[in-house]
């Protein structure tokens, strides 16, 4: 049988709320589902289908853990965002069947590199250096989804003072749309993330500050920047 020639990287996961851990597989990310915020990049949201973008899986930050301010980067700026925990996976999944193949939710922070991304924007090229660098998915614990939230606030706090603030109900594509959307793009498993897109009111971010994001019926991602 053949060995590794290097050590395996770890497996990431992530704990869940009552106990036990969800190893995660891919991170996807929907760009601009909220029309304030699709405004605010200036989009126009009632032209965009939806979009996506990945992360890698290691660039979770978990269990309130400092996040490192990135390198190569002068303007970070924050997103909380709802996010899926696929637990069934599948391909061309119906909408009014997905959310059977969701395993729970967590609040999470799509740190972005602002500056790298309007230079990539400004040159057409991919958007992954500026969302997928080290460290770039602040994320809270899993809660298994007894029930799904289908409204609610989802606010972020830095340093005690109010960002962000929406509602759930205000996602141009609801969550049984993005699963079924991206499932037309690939084929889903269990272990994926979906991150669901960020309410209006995005902005920089400073060594020291202190965040705290929050969707109403899930619970909260806390962590600093150092």
């Amino acid at each position: 049988m053949n060995a590794y020639i290097i050590a395996p990287p770890p497996q990431i996961a992530m704990p869940v709320q009552g106990g036990g851990l969800f190893p995660v597989r891919r991170v996807y990310c929907v760009g601009r589902n909220y029309a304030a915020h699709a405004r605010e990049m200036g989009g126009d949201p009632s032209r965009e289908p939806p979009f996506f973008f990945t992360k890698p899986a290691d660039a979770l930050v978990t269990g309130g853990a400092d996040t490192p301010f990135p390198v190569a980067s002068e303007n970070l700026h924050h997103e909380v965002e709802l996010v899926v925990a696929i637990g069934q996976g599948g391909v061309d999944i119906p909408v009014e069947t997905a959310l059977s193949h969701v395993f729970g939710y967590a609040v999470g922070l799509d740190l972005t590199r602002r500056d790298l991304q309007e230079q990539a924007k400004a040159a057409r090229q991919p958007w992954d250096m500026a969302k997928g660098f080290d460290a770039s998915g602040p994320i809270g614990i899993i809660v298994p989804a007894d029930t799904h939230p289908v409204a609610g606030r989802i606010t972020l706090q830095v340093n005690g003072q109010v960002r962000q603030s929406g509602e759930l109900q205000d996602m141009i594509w609801p969550v049984p749309d993005i699963i079924a959307a991206l499932s037309r793009l690939v084929r889903l498993a269990p272990g994926d993330l979906i991150f669901t897109g960020t309410p209006d009111g995005v902005g920089p971010l400073q060594r020291g500050d202190v965040l705290r994001g929050e969707v109403e019926g899930v619970g909260i991602i806390e962590t600093r920047i150092v």
